[in-house]
């Protein structure tokens, strides 16, 4: 325990700490040139191995595949493989900047998908925003891989494009900004609630941002069971309710749809009325600081519960919402307690649903990886600053992907159904692999260590 008499951070430095991420990031980036690089799986003992892994030896295992295309998952690495794709119309906090300068994140999620889901993923940004040309390039693509992850695609078009590449493709295709935010946070949720000893399912909880993230958090806590009537939520004009005239189904139907059915109080007004007197708000907004105001959340009940998910910056700096009152406070940031980030959910869930070669991926699933990293956490501990699994905790993957593959044969829509011991080994080795072979790497030289900060923030 700490002592009372240890000197608590200043502001400045708290602020300095949150900002040095974004000063490393450059440098480092421009250090390795790049944060992924394919890699051979195959032994090569010497060149006259070439003659079995690609010609003449390869026409073999073409022509059983040109027999069952189902055995592109058996004699090709397709069975691991993943497209991360993206137009660069929403990138973060940054907007709409282009698919060039998207390819960093998408190389983050695909160094993540490796290291954290031993799942080979592969960065793809389009010069397209055409919603139609998107989900085309994804069903030309659809031969060579076992799964799509879309990243970063503006709203509304991300929902249309999710909800028809789902249907025209028979591999899961997964959008992380919505279905992945919306599985990590239902975790902390459930933690979160548990700590505060309140049910979820009979409080209020506002969602602030009705965009591609807090929409399929909605669908997502209303499918684990939350009442609509008992979620508020607001946008950049205020309460969503069914009154609003300015929401109009054929132009975003997602939103409207949820403005009819949420809100049973028929509460109207601005972001500030949406934070009286209830359990939990959900933040998946504008970067902060001051997104959010403190004298908000001193008008919410006892206890009160605040996720402030933008990235870079939350919509409120933690100290300040804990000086407002706020009993337990989450971020999507990794220097901060409670980090509610994707890595928690994309990389495991891959992990299971490609193990079992899932046609698709549903809202189910999602609630199941919940439910395991909510039952992980729990099983080791928590408390008000940790009410999730941490990135370092790595055996929480192989049971999270082990709990979406279950689901999976559950409802019908894997190729093969290994049994949730095979399922476990096989998790289990393949994350283990990625992990032990980047660490011996880092040993043997091949991945050089970064020069020293002070050498970096020159």
């Amino acid at each position: 325990m700490a002592s009372s008499h240890e000197r608590k951070p200043t502001v400045e430095e708290l602020l300095a700490k949150a900002k040095k991420p974004l000063q490393l990031a450059p440098p480092l980036h421009r250090f390795y040139e790049g944060k992924v690089q394919v890699m051979p799986k195959c032994a090569v003992k010497s060149a006259d191995d070439f003659a079995i892994w690609y010609t003449p030896g390869v026409a073999a295992p073409c022509r059983e595949i040109h027999a069952d295309p189902e055995k592109s998952f058996e004699l090709t690495n397709r069975w691991n493989y993943v497209a991360v794709v993206s137009d660069g119309t929403r990138v973060l906090g940054l907007g709409d900047i282009g698919p060039e300068a998207a390819m960093p994140v998408m190389e983050g999620k695909a160094l993540l998908f490796k290291y954290l889901g031993g799942v080979d993923a592969f960065p793809i940004c389009l010069r397209t925003k055409d919603p139609e040309e998107i989900i085309r390039t994804c069903e030309l693509l659809e031969p060579s891989f076992g799964g799509i992850n879309m990243e970063d695609i503006a709203k509304p078009k991300c929902f249309y494009v999710l909800e028809k590449a789902r249907e025209r493709l028979k591999i899961p295709v997964w959008h992380d900004d919505q279905q992945g935010t919306a599985t990590v946070i239902l975790a902390g949720l459930m933690n979160a609630f548990k700590l505060v000893g309140k049910n979820p399912k009979e409080s209020l909880i506002t969602l602030v941002g009705a965009g591609s993230a807090n929409i399929r958090t909605a669908y997502v806590l209303i499918k684990w069971g939350i009442n609509p009537g008992n979620i508020i939520m607001v946008d950049s004009k205020g309460i969503l309710h069914q009154n609003r005239t300015d929401i109009k189904k054929e132009k975003n139907q997602w939103k409207h749809d949820l403005a009819q059915k949420t809100n049973d109080e028929g509460r109207t007004g601005t972001i500030a009325e949406a934070f009286k007197g209830v359990d939990a708000v959900v933040a998946a907004s504008k970067p902060g600081p001051g997104t959010i105001k403190k004298e908000w959340i001193a008008t919410m009940g006892d206890n009160a519960i605040i996720f402030a998910c933008a990235n870079p910056i939350p919509e409120i700096w933690p100290w300040e919402a804990k000086e407002a009152g706020a009993r337990i406070i989450a971020t999507g940031r990794n220097d901060f307690p409670n980090q509610v980030n994707n890595s928690l959910g994309f990389p495991a869930i891959f992990r299971g649903v490609l193990d079992v070669r899932a046609k698709t991926v549903t809202d189910d699933m999602c609630i199941a990886a919940a439910q395991e990293l909510a039952k992980f956490a729990e099983e080791r501990g928590i408390h008000e600053e940790d009410i999730l699994p941490r990135m370092d905790e790595w055996e929480v993957y192989p049971r999270e992907a082990v709990a979406c593959a279950l689901k999976s044969i559950e409802q019908g829509v894997a190729r093969i159904k290994p049994s949730r011991q095979e399922l476990y080994e096989r998790a289990v080795a393949i994350i283990r692999n990625a992990r032990e072979s980047i660490k011996l790497l880092m040993k043997e030289g091949l991945v050089r260590q970064p020069p020293p900060e002070e050498e970096l923030l020159k």
